[in-house]
């Protein structure tokens, strides 16, 4: 009588394997999904410093000390000059995804918004208020960030747990 010899894995072993290597993938996705929040929630972060400080230089430079009403205002340069925010944050160009008056930027939605009352015209003849509010809110809630972002003239960036653009605790 001859033994039949068997080479290769058997159908267990091969689900055991394809089991584990299942579980490894879904606790690294877990992990990219927490790291690209992350990268979302420091690009809006960014954006907000990045929109008081264009303010900054527009009120000292181009308005008499009125804020622009606008992301696409800050994006518009005075004759023989350059734009005050960078281009990914302008939402006319054809690159832009627009949402409302503003842009989508790694996920979040940033718009500037005009607050206060009226004061001087700009360098082209826009209309400058005394006060502006900035906010970044997550594209979709969970997927793309967790919180909320705004900020205004006094340069203090402010976020909300629930993603609203209306947060009151100050970023640390």
């Amino acid at each position: 009588m001859k033994t039949r010899q068997e080479d290769g894995f058997t159908l267990v072993e091969l689900l055991i394997v394809v089991a584990i290597i299942g579980i490894v993938a879904s606790i690294g996705v877990a992990q990219v999904m927490r790291a690209r929040l992350a990268a979302n929630e420091s690009s809006a972060i960014a954006s907000m410093r990045t929109i008081n400080t264009a303010q900054v230089s527009y009120a000292n430079s181009a308005a008499f000390g009125g804020y622009a009403t606008s992301l696409v205002i800050l994006a518009t340069a005075c004759p023989g000059g350059t734009a005050f925010i960078s281009p990914d944050l302008d939402p006319s160009l054809p690159s832009a995804t627009p949402v409302a008056t503003g842009l989508l930027k790694s996920g979040y939605a940033v718009d500037l918004i005009a607050a206060g009352v009226g004061a001087a015209s700009d360098c082209n003849g826009a209309a400058a208020m005394t006060d502006y509010v900035a906010t970044a809110v997550p594209r979709t809630m969970g997927a793309t960030g967790e919180r909320g972002f705004n900020t205004n003239s006094g340069g203090t960036i402010f976020f909300d747990p629930a993603g609203a653009p209306t947060g009151t605790t100050p970023i640390q």
